[in-house]
């Protein structure tokens, strides 16, 4: 079944277009490269990974908890409304609620593989260039395995959280390049890791623990990659354009904190979201 056909809510255009207007950069320098960023280039070639081979798809989700996490994990936890539920009625709650989560994965992977191809246009040294086509390979990869998860072993999935849709759509329609890697590379990457990193450490379940741990290992690059290239930029900026990337950042922190709420799931089940 295609996903159309599996989103527990509406998505409305199954596409989504965002006009853009940046320029595309070309060097003619092919040498002159920083070794941070080469090395980085180099471990992204060799730590490349298939997620047909690497991955054991033969393994199952549990059917009450279908990556073994503890109910801690769910922001409805420890609510008079999730006390009062039956069994049953939490079994549903976490197959919805990890089958948002897995989702939002799904979607901000997709984002990243788009961001990092806009960076490889946009960003003007070539080492810079260099790893970021690795790491657009690494996001394909990524929405694969991911999309693989969902489709097989939950069968269900949830739109884009307005949230992180409106954070896309805010990096991808700027046209500064710096702004694509202080978006993706450092925020909303960074946030993943740790979230990549908390179902890797809690989760019971052998396939998302694995999946999440492979995944990981280049998110680590990706969140590198943005700390190295910003590092040199920002020192030339103006006070007043780092006070600008500043603020941007704190608002994205703000719109990413609200965005595990999963109000969706809540709504969708006949939850009280507040």
């Amino acid at each position: 079944m295609a996903t159309a056909g599996r989103y527990a809510i509406p998505t409305g255009d199954i596409k989504w277009d965002i006009p853009q207007s940046f320029d595309t950069n070309f060097n003619w320098e092919y040498q002159d490269g920083r070794e941070s960023l080469l090395k980085l280039y180099s471990k992204g070639k060799k730590r490349q990974w298939d997620v047909e081979n690497r991955i054991d798809w033969s393994q199952d989700l549990d059917p009450e908890n279908p990556q073994q996490l503890p109910d801690e994990s769910m922001p409805i936890f420890g609510s008079d409304v999730f006390q009062r539920m039956t069994g049953d009625e939490k079994v549903r709650a976490r197959y919805h609620f990890q089958a948002w989560q897995l989702s939002q994965f799904l979607h901000g992977e997709q984002g990243a593989l788009v961001c990092t191809a806009k960076i490889v246009q946009q960003v003007p040294d070539m080492d810079a260039k260099f790893y970021g086509a690795t790491q657009v390979v690494d996001e394909a990869r990524h929405v694969e395995a991911y999309s693989r998860r969902l489709h097989e072993k939950f069968e269900l999935a949830y739109p884009i959280t307005p949230t992180l849709k409106t954070l896309l759509d805010q990096i991808l329609r700027d046209s500064r390049w710096d702004m694509t890697y202080l978006g993706m590379q450092v925020l909303i990457e960074g946030l993943a890791l740790a979230a990549f990193s908390t179902i890797r450490d809690s989760s019971q379940n052998p396939l998302a623990a694995s999946v999440n741990a492979y995944v990981m290992q280049d998110e680590a690059r990706h969140v590198a990659f943005g700390r190295f290239a910003l590092a040199d930029y920002y020192p030339h900026l103006t006070q007043t354009e780092r006070d600008e990337r500043e603020e941007f950042a704190a608002e994205a922190c703000y719109a990413m904190r609200d965005r595990f709420q999963a109000e969706e799931v809540w709504e969708n089940l006949g939850l009280p979201v507040e």
